[in-house]
């Protein structure tokens, strides 16, 4: 019986051992899928545009360091995403939370918060016709 009791507490400490180590590691940028669901040029407004799109992360990937010109909001439709938004602290969004980003503000993370689980995050924007979706920022 104790042998056992020791053997559980072996595997539970190296089991959560490996769990801290996945968060040790960068994370894996420019992988995630984005898939833009609509993009309108919007006719009260001329020279903007809005855009609705998903961002999937598989487990441990994030999106490069970036800032937006336009507004955005996002919405965490499965799993959970941290972002960090200028110099607020990082934030762990899980499925059914949202936050909003002013235009030209810093997204200095945003990242699927597991190593394990994929996240996803609907994305609403509203921006300049001209602007790029993202521009990263230099280090």
């Amino acid at each position: 019986m104790k042998a056992l009791k020791l053997a559980t507490s072996i595997f539970a400490g190296l089991a959560m051992l490996a769990s801290l180590s996945a968060f040790a590691h960068d994370p894996v940028y420019g992988k995630e899928k984005r898939n833009l669901l609509q993009e309108h040029e919007l006719t009260n407004a001329p020279g903007k545009k809005a855009l609705m799109l998903t961002v999937e992360y598989a487990p441990g990937q994030a999106t490069v360091p970036h800032m937006h010109q336009g507004s955005a909001m996002a919405y965490v439709l499965e799993g959970e995403i941290t972002s960090q938004v200028n110099d607020e602290k990082a934030i762990t969004y899980k499925a059914g939370e949202s936050w909003y980003e002013a235009a030209g503000s810093k997204h200095l993370v945003s990242a699927n918060a597991s190593a394990t689980q994929p996240a996803k995050l609907l994305v609403f924007m509203l921006m300049d016709d001209k602007d790029e979706l993202l521009t990263p920022l230099k280090k």
